[in-house]
């Protein structure tokens, strides 16, 4: 069974922060699955990753298009998680217990500066945990990233 990680954002916004995850989790050999709610917000994240550094360009695309199931980096909206290794939600997207059971690795991420994310992170905390999900919770401080919580799953 993989794991869910909670990543609160208190300093960096998330069109930092994400392209820094999704490094590491192609790092790890990962195929990575961004999923959001919101197509202007993934439109945005998929400018991003486009225009970073080009020593840090991520192959990728937004989903809907002809190559979906090769792109090792996805963003769409409700997209399901078959045939990756890693999921990042994005903006309030839901995550099943069963899909962090199949995946190596899920990451929820969300903005201290938005209080319906915060809420909603922490239902989900409490769903997948409840379901018996390994979890763990990091946030920001002081410029680096800290464990603050951990539940080790049924």
């Amino acid at each position: 069974m993989g794991a869910v990680y909670f990543y609160h954002l208190t300093e960096s916004p998330l069109d930092d922060t994400l392209p820094m995850l999704v490094g590491k989790a192609q790092g790890a050999g990962w195929r990575v699955l961004v999923r959001g709610c919101d197509q202007a917000m993934l439109d945005r994240l998929d400018q991003r990753l486009w225009h970073g550094p080009s020593t840090a360009f991520m192959p990728h695309g937004l989903a809907g298009g002809a190559h979906d199931a090769s792109q090792p980096i996805l963003l769409g909206v409700d997209t399901p998680a078959d045939g990756f290794s890693c999921l990042m939600s994005v903006g309030g997207a839901n995550v099943t217990a069963a899909e962090v059971g199949l995946l190596d690795r899920t990451c929820v991420l969300f903005s201290d500066h938005n209080q319906d994310a915060v809420a909603h992170a922490r239902t989900q905390w409490k769903l997948l945990t409840d379901a018996g999900c390994q979890a763990q919770y990091w946030a920001q401080d002081m410029g680096s990233w800290v464990k603050k919580a951990e539940s080790k799953g049924a």
